[in-house]
């Protein structure tokens, strides 16, 4: 196993201090190895995430080579060629397990914001005492943008939020986690094959969710209450002004119908199995409130915005890769996680062989299915 950097690299280098998991300490199970302290209801913080991934490492003796960057990979199935700057490899099979986070998504008219406004990706944040004094516009409302928000409106500075199409999800619903209720009625096992649009399955946005102490749930209007100020998808930036999407209320009720067809999913499940009369009475939760006519731009050279954070999500990097499996947007075309070339296997994507694939939950699970492909691959070849 080639490690760039130190293992939990990414939550080592590209991780904001405050940042904790969105699922609960229960959630973390990894093959014969998870969750053994006292709250199991709790959200590990980045130094806790570490220590439960490194020490995995140690209890499954894993083979890592640290500190080792792949350069190239290259070849045929059947001989692939491995070049890093430690040394170069030879297999006849290859496991790509780079993730779907190595690169800020920003869009290309980030480069005509005015060189007096700061420019930051949630990998460069850390805490908000490194931002200038003054507004921040934060670009994106999903798990990301939500949460830094929050954290960034409550140190003092005034937060402008750019809302495109997002997940609204309540953080406890029925006296239960959100996370417990899809773990339970089997909605984070769902297939690759058993969903109508996988492409789209696997570019869903992350859950307006929080990992707080307190269970709180984060969505807009728990940020307009806070005196977030919420505006449209941010369209470009013309003349020094942002210019924001006129669609910031569809796409609000768009997130809350889903929300509640989320919900009555749960509903129709709990009634299935009895649990009615055990757990709190169903609920629904307020519509998204949105202001009449949210403003449609905002002067960047004026002096009110200071920074601006882009949580516009990210993409992978196959810069390294050198075999014939990217398709025109340059993704790795695969089954599954079976890519295109023989002998090659994707591992950690977005609902890469089920809806948890994203989760530390569901890596045991895809791991299983992939090792027993392989395994007959190289039976084959021998």
């Amino acid at each position: 196993m080639l490690e760039r950097g130190d293992i939990a690299n990414s939550w080592r280098t590209e991780r904001w201090d405050s940042l904790r998991l969105l699922t609960p300490n229960w959630q973390s199970r990894l093959p014969g190895y998870g969750y053994e302290g006292d709250n199991p209801d709790g959200f590990r913080t980045v130094p806790e995430t570490i220590a439960f991934i490194s020490n995995y490492a140690r209890v499954i003796d894993a083979p890592v080579q640290t500190r080792t960057r792949v350069i190239s990979l290259a070849g045929t199935g059947g001989n692939y060629r491995v070049i890093s700057d430690q040394g170069e490899y030879s297999c006849r099979s290859v496991v790509i397990a780079t993730g779907a986070c190595n690169i800020a998504n920003v869009p290309a008219c980030a480069a005509d914001i005015p060189p007096s406004i700061q420019s930051l990706t949630p990998m460069q944040y850390r805490r908000p005492d490194q931002l200038q004094p003054g507004g921040v516009l934060v670009v994106g409302a999903s798990a990301t943008g939500v949460q830094l928000a929050d954290e960034i409106h409550r140190s003092g500075r005034p937060v402008t939020l750019a809302v495109g199409e997002h997940i609204r999800a309540p953080r406890i619903y029925r006296g239960k986690d959100i996370q417990w209720w899809m773990d339970q009625a089997g909605l984070l096992r769902e297939r690759y094959d058993e969903v109508d649009d996988i492409v789209r399955a696997r570019n869903v946005p992350s859950m307006q969710l929080v990992g707080s102490a307190d269970r709180r749930s984060l969505d807009l209007n728990a940020l307009a209450g806070l005196g977030v100020k919420l505006v449209g998808r941010f369209a470009a930036i013309g003349n020094g002004r942002a210019q924001f999407s006129g669609a910031l209320r569809n796409q609000c009720a768009l997130a809350d119908l889903k929300m509640n067809r989320l919900l009555d999913a749960i509903d129709t499940w709990a009634s299935a199995n009895d649990l009615d009369g055990e757990i709190d009475l169903p609920v629904r939760f307020p519509p998204t409130e949105v202001e009449a006519s949210p403003p449609l731009s905002l002067d960047l050279a004026g002096g009110e915005i200071k920074t601006v954070l882009w949580a516009t999500g990210y993409r992978p990097d196959y810069s390294w890769l050198h075999v014939p499996v990217l398709d025109r947007k340059g993704h790795i075309r695969h089954d599954g996680g079976v890519v295109a070339a023989p002998g090659m296997y994707l591992m950690g994507m977005p609902f890469l062989r089920r809806r948890k694939s994203t989760l530390i939950d569901g890596a045991g699970d895809d791991a299983r299915d992939l090792v027993a492909h392989l395994a007959s691959y190289i039976d084959r070849k021998i």
